[in-house]
Formats: C-alpha cells, sequence, structure tokens
C-alpha cells in the first residue's frame, strides 16, 4: 500500500493538528476539576481549496464542537489550526476578529440562530457593519444582492424572522454568512431543522453558491444521504476521533472500519428488493461516555471484530489507499475489508 499524500498538488485552505476540545468536569464547593469532557480529542486533516468536505458520525461525537473549535468560536485545549497563512489558536483578539470576515458559520437551528428582535435587513447586514465594510448605502444594497443570491425577495429587509418558515430563515442565516465574501464556512448541520422537501433545496442552493463564488465547506451532518450528495471527501467521528477519511464514492462503496459499514448500512435503500435482502450492521451497545472513554480503539465495546490489540493499543490513523485516491483508517483490522 502506498504511503503517499495523493493530494499533495492541491492547495490547502485549512489544516487542522492535532486539535483537541476538552471540557472540564467540576465538583464541590470550590469547583474542583475532577475530569474532562473528550469532545475533540486530538483530530487531523486539511481541507482543501474549493471543495466541501463532509464531517459525519452519531449525535455526541463531537462534530459541531470540532467546527466551532477550527474557526476559534471555541478556544481549543491543544493543537493547532492553520487558515491559509496564518495560524488562528497564535491570533490575539483583534487579529482574530479581523480574519473572521473570511471564515464564517452556518448554524444548525435557524429558529435560534436569528435575533427575532432584529429585522432581517439588520441580521445580513450586521457582519458588514462589524467589519467597517462600505457605506449606508452600499451595506443596504449588499444586503439585498444576498437575499436575491440565496432565493429571498429584497425587499424582505423590514421584516422579522418569525415571519419566514424554516427553511426562508436558514437562507437568511446563509445570506448572513455570506455577507462578508468569505472563502471557508463551516455548516453545522444546516439542513437537520428543517423538512425533508425543503433540505434538498437548502442544499443545493449551498452548492450552487460553492460553484458562483469559490466557496470552501466544512458540511457537518449526520444525513449521510444528504453528505454524499454534496461532499467532495468525507470524514467519519466517533468520540472524539477521526476515524475513516478518503474520497466520497471510496468511502461509501469501499468502507474500511466498522463503524464506517455500520453507518452505512442504515442508510434505507429506495429498491424494496434490495432493502430486503440486505444485511444491516446493529451495534451493540451505547455509545461510551468521552468524559470516560475507552482504553484502546475507542470503538473497540461495540465492535464485532475487535480482539485483544484493539482493547490495549490506539489504532494508527494509516493509508489504505493508492496514489491517486487517499483513504485513511484507524482500525487495527482494516486490511481484511480490503
Amino acid at each position: 500500500m502506498s504511503q503517499s499524500n495523493p493530494n499533495k498538488d492541491k492547495e490547502v485552505l485549512v489544516r487542522v493538528t492535532n486539535l483537541k476540545k476538552h471540557f472540564p468536569i467540576r465538583r464541590g464547593v470550590f469547583r474542583k476539576q475532577v475530569g474532562a469532557v473528550q469532545a475533540v480529542d486530538g483530530i487531523t486533516f486539511d481541507i482543501y481549496k474549493g471543495e466541501t468536505l463532509g464531517l459525519v458520525g452519531e449525535s455526541g461525537c463531537g462534530k459541531s464542537t470540532a467546527g466551532r473549535t477550527i474557526l476559534q468560536l471555541l478556544p481549543p485545549t491543544d493543537g493547532k489550526v492553520h487558515f491559509g497563512q496564518k495560524e488562528l489558536t497564535d491570533l490575539n483578539k483583534g487579529d482574530l476578529r479581523r480574519q473572521r470576515r473570511h471564515m464564517q458559520m452556518i448554524f444548525q437551528d435557524p429558529y435560534a440562530s436569528l435575533n427575532p428582535r432584529m429585522q432581517v435587513g439588520s441580521i445580513v447586514g450586521e457582519p458588514l457593519q462589524i467589519h467597517g465594510i462600505g457605506n449606508a448605502a452600499s451595506r443596504k444594497e449588499r444586503v439585498q444582492e444576498l437575499l436575491s443570491v440565496v432565493g429571498l425577495n429584497p425587499y424582505f429587509v423590514k421584516r422579522y424572522p418569525h415571519e419566514f418558515s424554516g427553511g426562508q430563515r436558514q437562507r437568511i442565516g446563509i445570506a448572513r454568512a455570506l455577507a462578508t465574501n468569505p472563502s471557508f464556512i463551516v455548516a453545522d448541520e444546516p439542513i437537520s431543522a428543517l423538512d425533508v422537501s425543503i433540505q434538498a433545496q437548502v442544499v443545493n442552493l449551498l452548492d450552487d453558491l460553492k460553484s458562483e463564488l469559490g466557496l470552501t465547506y466544512l458540511f457537518i451532518a449526520h444525513d449521510l444521504s444528504m453528505v454524499r450528495y454534496i461532499s467532495d471527501r468525507v470524514a467519519v467521528m466517533y468520540l472524539g476521533r477521526i476515524v475513516e477519511m478518503g474520497e466520497r464514492d471510496e468511502v461509501y462503496d469501499h468502507p474500511l472500519h466498522p463503524y464506517t459499514q455500520a453507518l452505512l448500512s442504515a442508510i434505507p435503500i429506495p429498491d424494496p428488493d434490495k432493502e430486503a435482502a440486505r444485511k444491516r450492521i446493529i451495534l451493540e451497545g451505547d455509545v461510551p461516555s468521552p468524559a470516560n472513554p475507552p482504553a484502546g480503539c475507542r470503538f473497540n465495546p461495540r465492535c464485532s471484530y475487535a480482539t485483544d490489540i484493539c482493547r490495549q493499543e490506539d489504532p494508527e490513523f494509516r493509508n489504505l489507499g493508492t496514489d491517486i485516491h487517499s483513504h485513511m483508517v484507524a482500525c487495527h483490522h482494516a486490511d481484511k475489508f480490503l
């Protein structure tokens, strides 16, 4: 198996190195720290300019925390995040604030992420005002342009969030994220709170905007079929760690980690005969607590392939792909699935 990097010629926009985010557990009168929730525990990957990297996993595995920590909305416990030529974790508050215009976030809940007391024009225009972009007239024009870009009537600027449907509110959130003309957007489960009929519209909008504006996405979701539709590469996360990562079709068609195999077996197939014939992989037990993760491979308590080495040694995150397609996996027994 080749250990070379087939993506070495691509331009890296975001480089995440051994990123950790632990939340302290405090007890007693003096709030003494007695442990930590290891929400993100040493993830390393690159996001290439112009691509969509899908980040998938069960609820509570650390996906959203990873996205917020990459953008420094949460201060990392350890690790580095390079954005272009800048190391975000070393920036002071002023420099980080200036850097934020180039990297934005679309939040999960379109009902909670918009201020109900603000008009839509003020919500979308606020990032322009914060970063001192343009004057009042040009900002007003830019807000109307952004509403048109996301498929809303530009004359809705005087309306309030409660006057819009869920899908329209998410479009407002997307317009706000685009306001400062960023190059990188973290989309944190942007469709999970929407009706199924609206989800496809929002995903298609994001895909169109990527092509038109040259955006780069980290698309966080647990809807695996939607991630396959929009992503170029996919990373699978379990209990704070990335267990598999590679080209979208490579991961979906040839999963090498037992956890990825179980996730993919849960995707419904629209053919009744194929759906009835296929074998579902049912994982036993519950996800261990991130405050007390198991020794060795974190998936070993629920894995039917686990052996002694899985319970004792942390598996190396290694490339079992080719010179053309990298396929990274953290599993001692991944070779048997090749």
